[in-house]
């Protein structure tokens, strides 16, 4: 009987590909335009799957969606989504955008304290960040400043906790 193989020792094996080297031309294009329009706020570029990604500071999330929105290179004038990400020490937040003359989209993320999170709102760059928003701020507590109505839009008022957090502390579900 054969002696089964072994694999390779994991010193020898190949690093896995950078995400951004396997992004499709258009979308490496996307993604430098990306990096040149938010220079001045420190993009970390990456790829999400096989959409191009940058990462900015908190405090600039508002400006840099502006310049994704407004600079015709991009020409990011749909939010398609808002998703907020608990990484139990941190929180991400993403915003899938999309340029409809282009037929391209982008990822921006940001993150914020888990032991305060506090983002400011892009209500007035997209109004379609507003239950996002609202929903990111019922599940997981993220405050988002300049928001017109953080109100509840999943729980009632008298919920308490925030249910999306890894953290919230679920009860063993029984039938009666």
């Amino acid at each position: 009987m054969p002696r089964p193989r072994r694999n390779a020792p994991e010193a020898e094996a190949e690093p896995p590909p950078d995400p951004i080297e396997l992004l499709a031309p258009a979308r490496r294009e996307t993604l430098d335009r990306a990096l040149a329009v938010l220079a001045d706020y420190s993009p970390v570029p990456s790829a999400l799957g096989d959409l191009p990604q940058v990462t900015v500071p908190a405090a600039d999330i508002v400006s840099a969606c502006l310049a994704c929105r407004d600079d015709a290179s991009l020409d990011c004038r749909m939010l398609l989504c808002l998703a907020c990400v608990d990484y139990e020490e941190r929180f991400e937040l993403v915003y899938f955008l999309q340029s409809l003359a282009r037929e391209q989209s982008l990822v921006v993320k940001t993150e914020v304290s888990y032991d305060a999170p506090a983002l400011s709102s892009v209500c007035e760059v997209w109004p379609a960040a507003d239950w996002y928003e609202r929903e990111a701020h019922d599940l997981f507590g993220v405050a988002f400043d300049g928001h017109p109505d953080l109100s509840p839009l999943l729980l009632y008022p008298e919920f308490d906790g925030f249910p999306g957090r890894k953290s919230y502390d679920f009860y063993e579900y029984r039938e009666f």
